[in-house]
């Protein structure tokens, strides 16, 4: 493998990273004023909007599908997943929520059985168990657990690798312009309906980071995409993680956010244990992350 390709692949996907990280401080921001379903709303509307030029690129005819249950699945999985992410983004440290929707790999084996009946690799078990440990040191089980958003953003990771394995499956059929087509549409489209209950006119300083999160996301999955047609997937994929180092030094610089010793050995570890599933068995997961997000 030519390892100047490999990389400019790892820069692509370093930097979709840094974009992922800018669209999690865009949400926190404006998760202060403004509703989350508001919030999801604009992150879904200026998303497609600004991927529209790219996606109609190929003409209407292209996105025809016979797979309509299948992009409702990731449509409504990926959308619910982002209600409970920006749901912690507002009130976690930005690197813990940024991380916690991260531990999808850890669940795609499982949903990947349930769903696929694919057995979980051997290969990849002792990084799944890691991982859950990791996890434990961030939640820190006890009588305030439930009390706090944390659980809310695992559940994001739970929802999000079941888009993820639907992804998977859409693949087989689908091109990729189709997939973020109708998850665009159908998050859009749905993500609109409480607004008719929950709207309120943002203040003028929310609308640039409502705005700027559809954007950053947009040029994320971009660039990410890019990056994948540079090398093989096991040898990116972990790459994708440099979005928790990202957030953890914008939530540091713009909200002085320091995780305690517990948390920041808890995400190091769940890094470590992602990366290792993503590297081990997760060749063909790692390049659906581009249409994940």
């Amino acid at each position: 493998m030519d390892i100047h390709q490999l990389r400019r692949g790892a820069a692509l996907i370093a930097a979709a990273g840094l974009l992922f990280a800018a669209m999690g401080a865009s949400v926190k921001v404006a998760s202060r004023s403004v509703p989350n379903e508001m919030v999801v709303f604009f992150r879904n509307a200026s998303g497609l909007i600004a991927l529209l030029p790219w996606l109609l690129r190929g003409g209407m005819p292209n996105l025809a599908t016979r797979c309509l249950h299948l992009h409702l699945v990731r449509g409504l999985s990926g959308l619910t997943a982002m209600y409970c992410f920006f749901y912690a983004l507002g009130r976690l440290h930005l690197a813990e929520a940024v991380l916690l929707n991260y531990t999808m790999p850890l669940f795609i084996p499982f949903v990947a059985l349930i769903w696929l009946r694919e057995r979980i690799p051997r290969q990849i078990i002792g990084a799944i168990v890691l991982g859950f440990v990791g996890i434990l040191l961030i939640l820190k089980p006890g009588p305030t657990l439930f009390a706090s958003a944390a659980p809310v953003g695992l559940v994001s990771g739970v929802l999000a690798a079941v888009a993820m394995v639907s992804i998977q499956r859409l693949t087989r059929s689908e091109p990729t312009t189709r997939i973020v087509f109708y998850f665009g549409v159908i998050a859009t489209t749905v993500s609109a309906v409480p607004l008719a209950w929950r709207w309120q006119t943002p203040p003028p300083a929310a609308w640039l980071p409502l705005l700027a999160s559809g954007v950053f996301a947009t040029g994320g999955q971009l660039l990410l995409t890019r990056g994948y047609t540079h090398a093989p997937a096991a040898q990116l994929g972990p790459f994708i993680y440099l979005a928790v180092v990202f957030a953890g030094l914008l939530g540091w610089g713009l909200w002085h956010e320091v995780p305690d010793v517990l948390s920041l050995t808890g995400m190091v570890v769940v890094c470590l244990a992602g990366a290792m599933t993503l590297r081990r068995g997760g060749r063909r997961l790692a390049p659906v992350a581009a249409v994940a997000k």
